[in-house]
């Protein structure tokens, strides 16, 4: 996989960072007008201590977009948190966990390994964090579950991989916030993934979440699943991502709403020149805005919804790796992204047509990336669940070297 690390590697100290200056067009934004903000965003700090290689190991990766990113970043399309058609800062302590792994055998993938911190629960897809694109996917609370307290377990067998794990259900409802300890162990999940040869992965999983947007209890239950098959080409410059996703919203044991995702994307490297191609197909509820009108109410008053709408994005990037030390790469970019949205209920209380002044809506994003030190790590897989992977990618930038 391309933007992460191997756990365990050569040196048992590793830290880095991460940084995205950006500024995005939005036409129309809302009510038929145009925006055009500037933000840092993915401010990040990551660092890996493992000082007995893979018996020990201790990841974090501290996020700072609570100070940057407080009001949103333009992302059409995209809810969650909180928000909508702006991305919430994530927490300042993304993840921190501490894993031991043990192989079953000398220079053997197959081992058994456990992970407990706070982090990603085994559900879905990498991070969108760890992928090529700056603007997320629609699809992020759809096809991966971040930010918990979470005990993993995670087993492997040759080509297969088992994980399970048990984390808290709340969501986050602030960059400072943290998991609510009587909502401990209230959720889990589980993921089974084979590898068929080095460069190929395909996974799938299926979660259970208690009362995600409602921290206190009482919301509505989640019911999760997900597939994905990731190819990428022997000499790692290029993958491609195919992914469905889907969630059920609960009552009981009544399903009142279903959200469900498809996505598809590549990306691809020529000498310092790279190009990303991401097509999505989400739905997602349309819920009642406070008078910030990028804003929904946290948790919501009721379990109802003014409507669901259907997002077709088209998103294209390119890119040019800048290199000026071996510790140091920048990368700037241009993303553009055409989404066309249409309501999915009838009658509806939310017509999006009506609301944003259009049906399809433009996004134009031009930005650089800037890194050092190690490399990206994944988010979401950890212990033996991290397949064999090379060194020195990052996000797309050559790292060779560092």
């Amino acid at each position: 996989m391309l933007a992460q690390t191997e756990m365990g590697g050569r040196d048992f100290i590793q830290f880095g960072g991460q940084a995205i200056g950006v500024v995005t067009r939005e036409s129309p934004a809302i009510h038929g007008q145009d925006l055009t903000e500037g933000y840092l965003t993915q401010p990040i700090v990551m660092g890996q201590l493992s000082p007995w290689g893979e018996v020990f190991s201790l990841k974090t990766t501290l996020d700072f977009e609570g100070a940057t990113l407080k009001r949103g970043e333009l992302n059409a399309g995209i809810t969650g948190e909180g928000y909508i058609d702006r991305r919430h800062p994530h927490t300042y302590l993304h993840e921190l966990l501490l894993t031991s792994a043990k192989r079953f055998g000398m220079n053997s993938v197959s081992g058994a390994s456990v992970t407990v911190g706070k982090g990603f629960a085994p559900f879905g897809t990498d991070d969108p964090m760890a992928r090529p694109f700056e603007k997320y996917p629609i699809n992020h609370h759809l096809s991966q579950i971040l930010e918990r307290a979470v005990a993993i377990g995670a087993l492997r067998a040759g080509s297969w991989t088992f994980e399970a794990g048990a984390f808290n259900g709340d969501e986050p409802t602030a960059p400072g916030d943290t998991p609510n300890r009587d909502r401990y162990w209230d959720s889990w999940s589980g993921r089974v993934t084979y590898l068929p040869w080095r460069q190929g992965e395909i996974q799938t999983s299926y979660a259970r979440v208690k009362s995600p947007e409602n921290a206190s209890g009482g919301g509505s239950d989640q019911r999760k699943q997900s597939a994905s098959i990731r190819l990428e080409d022997v000499q790692h410059t290029g993958y491609a991502l195919f992914e469905w996703s889907r969630t059920g919203d609960y009552v009981g044991s009544t399903r009142t709403f279903t959200f469900n995702s498809l996505l598809a994307e590549t990306w691809a490297k020529y000498d310092q020149v790279s190009g990303a191609l991401r097509i999505e197909r989400t739905e997602r509820p349309d819920e009642q805005r406070l008078g910030n009108e990028f804003r929904t109410p946290l948790p919501s008053s009721d379990l109802s919804i003014a409507g669901r709408s259907r997002w077709t994005i088209i998103t294209a990037r390119i890119a040019t790796a800048l290199t000026s030390s071996r510790n140091f790469a920048a990368e700037p970019f241009v993303e553009v992204a055409r989404a066309r949205v249409s309501p999915t209920l009838q009658p509806s209380g939310f017509d999006p047509r009506q609301f944003y002044g259009s049906s399809q809506i433009w996004s134009i994003s031009v930005g650089a990336k800037v890194a050092f030190g190690m490399t990206h790590m994944r988010m979401g897989r950890y212990g033996v669940a991290v397949a064999e992977q090379p060194e020195g990618k990052m996000g797309g930038m050559n790292m060779e070297g560092m």
